[in-house]
């Protein structure tokens, strides 16, 4: 009965979305809106979660009547997996983007107050437009309560893959951020059909799009630091289509909360803010069509259906196309707002903006193309890094040279930059690439890093110059933590692309071998055994002077379903991490990969301190717009 339950809550949400978006095409004939369209939303919302704690039940239970909990579940699995196997697979992920999604609507429903009412009522409208088709996807096409008869003694399993805590929970920090945007793409849509464009719209959707932008950055510096220790390559990037896709949403959303801002604070920029938050979603949308239509190879793409991808996609149109000729139809009728010189604070936000679109631009044709190729005319090619390092490295360093000044301009017209404020990072910048030669060899590309790191590292703080600090608000300390984020995270992309040493080797037990500054003695291996794994393990003793320290990096063999994986031995020091793999048997000899990578850590540091910026400006937004009077207020007044 949980599976019956659980979908009759799905089918009687799917009939609140209609209903709640028939009440917001009646407007002002339904009475109102609180009394009419909120229950709606929020009831939708609720019966959403409940259908989604049912699947999570049926896992925990490891029902095997149930087709997807067969496919995705075994018994013998650790609790937290058999949890985290209702959202690794397709209907339980597209579950959860429904669960979100409704969620959201239901809280904008709650806690609105500053929209006037037919802005909120179209924007609900819009979300409820959104529910309907992922409803009728999951109803139609990906029914995630689908029953097995007879019923086997257990299920298949969960690919080993996504048996890591960190990939338990990068998915639902992912999807949160994606569907989080889906309240900007309906702020937005409900702007253009009331012609409502402005201020008032941009802080109702500036701690949305703040919280996807915080969930954004935490599932993809999460995906890149499990990337980087469970597929045992080493690397933290490969410009994987998958990893693109998680990227796209971010750089759009990076660029609508700098976009937000201005329209928040000057009233300008009001046109490109509706087509950014547009654009954001989309995005997110296309990213949700890569990973599950099996368009594509990858090793982060766990759940492929090129028939449901279809479905996706269908989707993916009707909304964004719908929402583009809408504002084709009504960009006439948005007034200009406010005019700023080039040298203002709003100049150097649409700098920002535009370098932020033409990265956005390179990585979205560069995952794309190969697929049109593919579909044109049947060929295979790849792009990979060389390309995308060539050509988003560059825009890269002139965006981080842009955070050197655009944060202390004045609104609307600066004539008269402040240049001196600049003069430390500026020489601290010459003095960093000077350093950088004492590496002859080092590029170009990694060479500035490192310059213009340690340059922006002092310029994240200059808007705090002058300044009493106790009383600077919140949103003064997001932008400076996240600032400083992007240059701690650029030192560590630079230094690991520019400083890594690496030893490969096959070795016996007892032989020596030097990776950097580190000496490492192998050992030998043991058999060892988990909860549904065994594995062969290594054991490497590495010394640095005085320092010897044991790594056991191990080689995994899971049953169910049958597949190897390699567990990576990593220890962490202050000036970087020794990171070690044990490969395959070769006669008395066992492969061996070492790496030395100087600095690396900075590189999720960074990402954390940027996303705990952005913390911290949502908690100052939050606080600022609760001392404003509501619109509710001001009309009973």
């Amino acid at each position: 009965m949980i599976a019956e339950a659980g979908l009759a809550a799905l089918w009687l949400a799917a009939s609140l979305a209609l209903l709640q978006f028939a009440l917001s095409l009646l407007g002002n004939r339904i009475g109102e809106l609180r009394t009419m369209v909120v229950p709606v939303a929020v009831a939708q919302g609720l019966l959403t979660l409940f259908s989604f704690v049912m699947l999570i039940w049926l896992f925990i239970r490891t029902d095997t009547s149930v087709q997807l909990v067969v496919a995705n579940s075994h018994s013998a699995k650790p609790f937290i997996y058999r949890v985290a196997g209702t959202w690794g697979n397709h209907e339980g992920s597209m579950l959860l983007w429904v669960t979100v999604l409704t969620v959201a609507g239901a809280l904008l429903a709650l806690v609105e107050r500053r929209l006037p009412e037919k802005s909120l009522r179209a924007t609900l409208g819009a979300q409820a437009l959104l529910a309907l088709g992922f409803f009728g996807f999951l109803l139609v096409a990906s029914n995630p309560y689908a029953r097995l008869n007879p019923a086997p003694d257990n299920g298949q399993g969960l690919n080993p893959l996504l048996q890591d805590p960190g990939l338990a929970f990068h998915p639902p920090t992912l999807y949160l951020g994606y569907v989080g945007l889906s309240i900007a793409f309906s702020l937005a849509v409900g702007a253009l059909v009331t012609r409502e464009v402005g201020p008032a719209m941009a802080r109702a959707m500036r701690p949305w799009v703040l919280g996807a932008w915080v969930l954004l950055t935490i599932g993809i510096v999460a995906g890149s630091y499990w990337a980087y220790y469970e597929l045992g390559w080493g690397g933290w990037w490969f410009w994987d289509p998958v990893e693109n896709a998680s990227l796209m949403p971010w750089l759009a959303t990076t660029a609508l909360l700098h976009s937000i801002n201005v329209l928040a604070a000057r009233g300008s920029l009001r046109a490109w803010t509706i087509m950014l938050a547009v654009v954001a979603f989309s995005m997110s949308m296309i990213g949700t069509f890569l990973v599950r239509s099996g368009i594509l190879t990858s090793v982060h793409s766990f759940a492929v259906d090129p028939t449901r991808g279809s479905f996706i996609l269908g989707l993916l149109v009707f909304y964004t196309g719908g929402a583009l000729l809408l504002f084709a139809l009504r960009v006439s009728s948005v007034r200009e707002g406010a005019r700023f010189d080039p040298v203002s604070r709003e100049g150097a936000l649409v700098a920002n903006n535009l370098l932020l679109s033409v990265i956005l631009g390179t990585v979205f044709v560069g995952t794309l193309y190969p697929v049109l190729v593919e579909a044109v005319s049947g060929d295979k090619i790849s792009v990979g890094p060389p390309y995308f390092n060539a050509v988003t490295g560059p825009i890269v360093l002139i965006l981080a040279a842009l955070l050197f000044i655009g944060p202390l301009l004045r609104w609307r017209k600066d004539s008269r930059p402040n240049l001196r404020r600049i003069a430390a990072p500026a020489i601290v910048t010459a003095v960093a690439l000077a350093a950088t030669f004492l590496d002859p060899a080092m590029g170009w590309l990694p060479r500035l890093g490192l310059a213009f790191a340690a340059g922006l590292g002092i310029a994240s703080f200059l808007p705090l110059a002058g300044r009493n600090l106790r009383r600077t608000p919140l949103t003064i300390w997001g932008m400076v933590v996240s600032h400083l984020g992007i240059a701690v995270a650029m030192a560590g992309a630079a230094a690991d692309s520019s400083l890594t040493r690496e030893t490969l080797a096959a070795a016996r037990p007892g032989e020596v071998l030097s990776v950097g500054p580190w000496t490492v003695r192998f050992v030998g291996v043991d058999p060892v055994g988990g909860p549904n794994w065994t594995a062969i393990e290594g054991h490497l003793v590495a010394t640095r002077g005085d320092t010897s320290i044991r790594l056991d990096p191990q080689s995994r063999y899971f049953s169910n379903p049958a597949t190897e994986t390699t567990e990576a031995a990593i220890t962490t020091r202050l000036d970087g991490q020794l990171y070690t793999v044990l490969g395959h048997r070769e006669g008395d000899r066992w492969q061996l990969r070492l790496w030395w990578k100087p600095m690396v850590t900075l590189l999720w540091l960074g990402g954390a301190l940027i996303a705990l910026g952005g913390f911290l400006a949502l908690i100052g937004r939050i606080r600022r717009e609760k001392s404003r009077p509501t619109v509710f207020a001001e009309a009973r007044a």
